[in-house]
């Protein structure tokens, strides 16, 4: 089992990263109040606050713009693990048996899947079509379950804990899509 750390440490990294890439300020002073309310209506706090905190637009946004702030970087995610996927198939040392290369490639597709679902989650968000953007968020987090369950056909195939990782923060950044969604069709 991942140790809770480990998944931490991820996580803060991949924010990190995309935060620098997209925001040369890293710390912002956005409106703490609003973050910090539809924050607390989820169960990763920690996550959403940080995550939010490190987009410079989180500032200015209401809480559909929050929802679709999150949602960019469960898109970032599912691509980042993606490329991670695809990149450990094509590698010749870790990939030599045949089957686990096979889950390797089923796992990129179904992270493939979650980033296509969730760009479309973006589109919803953003045309204030909140149900539909619940499900595509709710369709991306068991498109990575089904990765973990990929392996699990395979008895002699381990699942890799950097897979694992990868699983978790998915599934908790899509948590709070889903919930802020929830929220915003009944608002």
């Amino acid at each position: 089992m991942v140790s809770s750390s480990s998944f931490y440490y991820f996580l803060s990294l991949l924010i990190l990263t995309i935060s620098c890439t997209q925001n040369p300020n890293l710390f912002v002073n956005g409106d703490m109040s609003l973050i910090q309310k539809t924050c607390k209506t989820t169960k990763f706090y920690d996550l959403c606050v940080s995550s939010l905190e490190s987009d410079s637009t989180s500032s200015q946004a209401d809480t559909k713009g929050l929802a679709i702030i999150m949602a960019r970087f469960a898109v970032a995610n599912a691509t980042n693990t993606n490329s991670f996927l695809s990149s450990n198939v094509l590698a010749k040392n870790t990939t030599s048996d045949g089957l686990m290369k096979k889950v390797l490639k089923q796992c990129a597709d179904r992270y493939l899947a979650a980033g296509s679902s969730l760009q479309d989650s973006v589109k919803d968000l953003g045309s204030e079509l909140y149900d539909y953007a619940y499900m595509h968020v709710m369709a991306a987090a068991d498109y990575a379950n089904s990765c973990r369950n990929a392996f699990k056909r395979y008895p002699n195939l381990v699942y890799p804990p950097e897979i694992s990782v990868r699983e978790e923060g998915l599934k908790h950044i899509c948590d709070v899509v889903m919930i802020v969604c929830f929220c915003l069709c009944y608002l």
